[in-house]
């Protein structure tokens, strides 16, 4: 038995690909499947199961498109109630595949109510359990995507979930979904996979004696949600089609449809340079489909601002990733139209520049990161909230507004939207909140 994970480190997932004895076992797939296949036919593997442990929230799935374009079964919740031909999972009872392999679903929900992991067992022994957003590498899947209403239910639910995975043998590989980088963890998870021996010696989640307790502390402290996450548990019920096309025309400015909003996807180098006025700036990385999921109008049309030749194949499949289909085109030359800039200045210089009469600094990063590392004098609004809830009121559009977050990526964002509302932003790159309070601490 062989088992290749697939990493996509800007959503914090994780996808799996099982292979015994010539047969395949597909985990999770996101949405750009061509990858899976590939690894599968390089492997000369026959896709026998595409398994769903449950409907994502932070993603739109692949594994109705994986089963189609292979043949191969695909496996749902059977609470999942999904809207599309499938194998309903049911609690216990077991999937047989062919030269020893079989699936036991678990119901584990928590994260969500349908959830079900997936026991993989070799001619009756157990190897491996798909996770999902259920047990994770010392953390757990969080109960209240699905709104605060059942978030306490939910809650409640996982602390039996965890237990009943964490009774399986020892030797049990643990393979989750969910781990670090996303929104989808109770915490920050460390490793991306584990065993369930050093899950029960090392998750401090194990170590909750009651459920009580246990719903106090997974509800304590949540992380933000991000805004696209609404869209993506009903488009994996009904199904979506296909990924789309990942090239797109090259267009003039002037070509640009006036109904489309600008995503420039340049370095913020380049973006401090000159952006177009009115423009949203997100610099290519591998969380840029969250952050555009987040901060722009679900499905507005949208026209990508690049340098020429850079690759706009990988911003249109993290888009399309969360279910973003529309990328109209992509625009290289800008002439002199991009009129707005900002400052990016590293550390010595953004530390100097904080302690000059009537600075201002806002401190972008989420609640939960002000408070472990404040900024003295700083005002705070999470990155989201400047599109949510504005600019906060005690910034003077009069003076530069300096930006921190835990690097420069989230400053720089927001210093194209703060240009957007007639403050003239100053970020600092290449290092972020705790150097800055060292850098000032020793002046």
């Amino acid at each position: 038995m062989e088992i290749v994970s697939f990493r996509t480190p800007g959503l914090g997932d994780q996808s799996y690909l099982l292979t015994h004895e010539g047969k395949g076992v597909l985990v999770d797939p996101q949405r750009d499947i061509d990858r899976f296949l590939a690894a599968a036919a390089e492997r000369d593997v026959d896709l026998r199961f595409v398994l769903e442990t449950h409907l994502h929230n932070d993603y739109v799935s692949g594994g109705r498109q994986a089963a189609h374009r292979t043949g191969a079964e695909l496996v749902l919740p059977a609470a999942a109630a999904a809207a599309y031909p499938h194998t309903p999972a049911f609690h216990l009872e077991d999937i047989p595949g062919e030269h020893g392999l079989s699936l036991r679903p678990i119901h584990t929900p928590g994260h969500t109510p349908e959830h079900t992991s997936y026991l993989v067992l070799i001619d009756g022994e157990p190897m491996a359990v798909f996770s999902g957003g259920s047990l994770l590498v010392s953390s757990a899947g969080r109960p209240d995507l699905l709104g605060p209403e059942r978030a306490r239910a939910l809650a409640r639910h996982q602390y039996g979930s965890l237990r009943r995975l964490a009774d399986l043998p020892g030797n049990v590989r643990l393979l989750p979904t969910h781990g670090e980088g996303s929104f989808c963890t109770t915490t920050g998870a460390g490793r991306h996979t584990s065993t369930i021996a050093e899950e029960n010696t090392g998750n401090p989640l194990l170590a909750i004696a009651d459920r009580e307790s246990f719903a106090d502390h997974l509800l304590a402290d949540p992380m933000p949600i991000p805004a696209f996450y609404r869209y993506m548990g009903p488009a994996n019920t009904l199904g979506v089609p296909p990924m789309p096309a990942t090239d797109v025309p090259v267009l003039t400015l002037e070509q640009a449809p006036d109904r489309a909003r600008l995503l420039d996807i340049r370095p913020r180098a380049v973006q401090a340079s000159g952006l177009l006025p009115g423009s949203v700036g997100i610099e290519l990385g591998t969380d840029f489909g969250s952050w555009a999921g987040w901060l722009l109008p679900y499905q507005t049309p949208l026209v990508l601002v690049a340098t020429p030749g850079q690759d706009t194949r990988e911003a249109i499949t993290q888009l399309a990733q969360i279910g973003i289909d529309t990328v109209l085109g992509v625009v290289t030359d800008l002439g002199q139209a991009a009129t707005s800039s900002f400052e990016l200045l590293e550390l010595p210089a953004f530390a100097a520049r904080l302690t000059a009469p009537g600075a201002q600094l806002l401190d972008v990063r989420m609640p939960s990161e002000q408070r472990a590392t404040p900024l003295p004098g700083a005002v705070e609004r999470f990155l989201p909230d400047l599109v949510f809830d504005g600019v906060p009121a005690e910034l003077d559009p009069q003076r530069p507004v300096l930006l921190a977050c835990g690097s420069g990526r989230r400053a720089s964002i927001a210093a194209g939207l703060l240009l957007q509302s007639g403050y003239q932003p100053v970020v600092l790159t290449g290092a972020g909140a705790a150097d800055l309070r060292e850098q000032l601490a020793a002046t």
